[in-house]
């Protein structure tokens, strides 16, 4: 796959609604062109505190933080007729999916691939396919894990060697 965009999100709570962090990069030609990342003002507005203990955002970061709507329309321009890669793709599309329903707005019905279903068969005897784990195989070092933007990079990282 020689042009597509990674994507991650980092939720606040439970919800699928409640994404606080977008990470996106930009992949044509086997090549990063653009990365993209920004906060956002979850919905409902509250942090679990296992989700701040996994990517250490809290309320106070995002309380001036964009709303969906006006981050996507960043978004949207940039990945513009590239299918979407993510790993673990069932928790990102559900997110996107939910929040477009949660903002009331119209689903492009994006196409989705998925670095961690391909990375089982790609490296079957991996200790397991979590995105470090994967990422470091294919040599990208995720010093920032569950940064939504370090997230991205290193799936683009597993996209661009097995997908």
């Amino acid at each position: 796959m020689q042009n597509f965009a990674a994507i991650d999100f980092e939720t606040a709570n439970f919800e699928r609604t409640s994404v606080c962090s977008v990470g996106i990069v930009i992949v044509r030609n086997g090549e990063i062109i653009d990365k993209f990342y920004s906060l956002i003002k979850p919905e409902p507005n509250y942090y679990q505190p296992r989700c701040v203990a996994v990517h250490g955002l809290t309320k106070e970061d995002t309380c001036d933080a964009p709303c969906f709507p006006e981050v996507w329309r960043q978004i949207e321009p940039l990945i513009e007729g590239l299918p979407l890669v993510a790993h673990n793709k069932s928790f990102d599309e559900n997110c996107l999916k939910e929040t477009f329903r949660c903002y009331q707005m119209d689903y492009p019905d994006y196409e989705f691939h998925c670095t961690y279903l391909a990375s089982r068969k790609a490296f079957p005897k991996a200790e397991n396919h979590k995105l470090h784990t994967i990422s470091s195989l294919c040599g990208y070092d995720l010093r920032h894990h569950h940064h939504a933007l370090a997230d991205a990079e290193a799936c683009a990282a597993i996209a661009k060697e097995i997908l």
